[in-house]
């Protein structure tokens, strides 16, 4: 099966009923009372010809049993205002009333919470399209007390409006409960005459409480809310007067743009069709085929930069644009070796100091494993590529396009490592290892445990021990039981990654970029013979060198007063060992070389001459990242150094 058939499924799904809202009784229902459907509202609100980017179409797929709940019971996603002055993008988050009512199960929650996330991140206004009757009393202990439960949402609404990060909500329907916060917590609200409601407590619970008795208009209407409480701020008459309304809202938030990635303007096309994705990209994710193939229908005019491309050929890194706008791309064409994690690593940095965004396009087994890949340091070098891929500031966008397996998803940025986006092709594959590679561990475990207790291993028990292994894996990795759960962003085409993307590079740009601080590296070489071994990393003035064979030694920064005998020191250096003093600027460090080789005098050449190890000696000059302005040497007092 080619991997367009699978989106014809997976159009499939979108259409019968798990993303366009509830059984057709209870839109009739809901559409008599004079109210627009909730995708109704949200094309109401945009622009004729704006494009709107929705999230996670499947979630809540066959997560309760025979309980369906269309897109989680909410819809959510990035308008894009393209008519104003300044372009404006917001996140929209609707309840869907013709889903169980718009009652919030633990997925809505849980998909609510993912919007306001990529809104604080991005820095993107947050429109809340109101209809809901509040928690799901038969879930409430998957949504109500822990951290990440609905409390969250009015917590995030707070500390996003204190960030200056605007929250506007439109009352259409029911809000009632903990619901109520929702509009009393917003900046802005606008709530429609007849069918807006707002209290903590319905008119059932009044009853039972208080023995009042009252109706929902007179109890929380928008009469009520306008004339009198002043919970609310704008009347409307109807949902399109609503939508009129929150329009000027947005129109006036007076928001400014740094930074500009339009979808919409003459940018070089790829060369290539993109629907060829189809012919490259199979369902097999064994399968190889050359990532650049990909790339070439993705980025403007099929130009791609390549960094490195010689070296650790199995992870391809370069530079791009996506509709006008630079991007690092970093996308595996095999498994990851150490070269391969060193070259990831190394360009992350430079992007991170670039501040241009990256895009990892994730197909990866895992990092090399075997007695060869241990002893060349692999852990060290695959933790170096995911020290720099979670410090790195810059926005980072992830589309899983084959497998995702392991500590490869680590390391290709997955979504703990918060990616601004990330979305899955139909093709992919999420897990902790291949279905075949689980078996083959726990099968190997029961036969080593019956080895131990002397009893016979048999071929027709490792057949009954494989199946529903292999069954449970192909299961939990397929990617719409990934998006169910909210593992990514949505599901997309793999003829959509273009636009999908440059849509998600225009929110992200909204932010401003940080600077990044990274942590420490352990960056010492693995080669032996005749090989540089000098790796310095630095925080708070703080130099730490590591050499193979050499101890660890840690100084303060330098005090320029006390050069003078640095400089001393040096110089009787070079004169032992002819070290050559490569002045780059930023901190200096003395290392004094005691060998302890027979016949060894009292200094030595910073090369690992491939069997003798040693402690410090001469001072050299080392360019630091931190404090690159400050040139100086170390004191004489700290020439013996201290070893750790």
């Amino acid at each position: 099966m080619e991997i367009k058939h699978v989106n014809k499924f997976l159009g499939k799904l979108r259409s019968n009923g798990m993303c366009e809202g509830g059984k057709q009784k209870a839109k009739e229902k809901h559409m008599k009372k004079g109210k627009l459907l909730p995708r109704e509202r949200i094309n109401t609100l945009l622009d004729p010809t704006s494009p709107f980017l929705e999230f996670s179409q499947l979630a809540g797929y066959e997560l309760y049993d025979k309980e369906e709940v269309p897109a989680g019971g909410i819809i959510t996603g990035i308008e894009y205002f393209v008519s104003f002055r300044i372009r404006t993008e917001c996140v929209i988050i609707a309840n869907d009333a013709t889903v169980k009512g718009g009652s919030y199960y633990p997925i809505t929650v849980k998909k609510q919470l993912r919007a306001q996330e990529i809104a604080e991140e991005n820095h993107l206004p947050c429109i809340y399209l109101v209809d809901s009757g509040g928690a799901n009393l038969t879930k409430q202990a998957g949504l109500f007390a822990d951290k990440m439960h609905f409390g969250r949402t009015f917590f995030n609404q707070a500390k996003m409006s204190a960030k200056g990060i605007a929250q506007i909500a439109v009352v259409m329907g029911s809000c009632t409960a903990g619901g109520a916060y929702i509009p009393s917590m917003a900046d802005e609200n606008i709530i429609v005459g007849k069918e807006g409601t707002i209290f903590l407590a319905g008119p059932p619970l009044v009853k039972a409480s208080t023995g009042e008795e009252v109706t929902a208009n007179e109890l929380g209407g928008a009469d009520l809310h306008c004339r009198i409480s002043g919970v609310t701020d704008h009347y409307a008459v109807d949902d399109i007067h609503a939508l009129f309304l929150a329009r000027q809202i947005v129109r006036d938030l007076n928001r400014q743009r740094s930074m500009d990635v339009n979808v919409n303007k003459n940018v070089d096309i790829p060369l290539h069709p993109v629907d060829e994705i189809y012919g490259i990209v199979g369902l097999n994710w064994k399968q190889s085929y050359d990532v650049r193939e990909v790339i070439a229908r993705i980025v403007d005019g099929s130009k791609f930069r390549e960094f490195k491309a010689q070296y650790g050929e199995t992870l391809v890194t370069g530079f791009a644009n996506i509709y006008g706008y630079p991007v690092g791309i970093i996308a595996n064409n095999g498994i990851l070796f150490s070269q391969g994690a060193l070259k990831g690593a190394h360009f992350v940095q430079i992007c991170a100091q670039r501040k241009i965004p990256l895009v990892f396009l994730q197909n990866i087994t895992g990092f090399m494993v075997g007695k060869d890949a241990e002893a060349g340091g692999i852990a060290k070098n695959g933790a170096k590529m995911v020290t720099a891929v979670a410090c790195a500031q810059v926005p980072k966008i992830t589309v899983v396009i084959g497998g995702s397996f392991g500590a490869g998803n680590y390391g290709m940025c997955g979504r703990a490592y918060s990616p601004r986006f990330l979305y899955t092709w139909p093709n992919a594959r999420i897990s902790v290892m291949g279905g075949e590679q689980a078996a083959n561990v726990l099968i190997q475990i029961n036969k080593d445990q019956y080895k131990r207790e002397g009893k016979q291993w048999s071929v027709e028990e490792e057949e009954k021990l494989r199946e529903p292994i292999l069954r449970k894996f192909e299961k939990e990795s397929n990617p719409y039981y990934c998006s169910a759960r909210l593992w990514d962003d949505g599901v997309i085409d793999p003829v959509d990654t273009r636009v999908v993307l440059g849509l998600s590079l225009s929110a992200a740009l909204n932010a401003p970029i940080p600077e990044t601080k990274f942590g420490i590296f352990h960056a010492e070489k693995e080669e032996n013979k005749g090989q540089d071994l000098g790796c310095v990393t630095a925080d708070r003035g703080t130099v730490h060198l590591r050499f193979r064979n050499l101890n660890l030694v840690r100084f303060g920064p330098i005090v320029s007063s006390e050069r003078k005998d640095a400089r001393r020191t040096e110089s009787k250096a070079r004169s032992r060992n002819g070290v050559k003093r490569g002045r780059e600027g930023g901190l200096a460090v003395g290392v004094q070389l005691e060998r302890r080789g027979k016949g060894a005098g009292p200094y030595m050449d910073l090369r690992d001459d491939g069997d003798e190890s040693a402690r410090v000696a001469s001072s050299l000059p080392i360019q630091s990242p931190v404090n690159r302005q400050r040139n100086g040497y170390v004191p004489s007092r700290y020439k013996e150094g201290n070893s750790m």
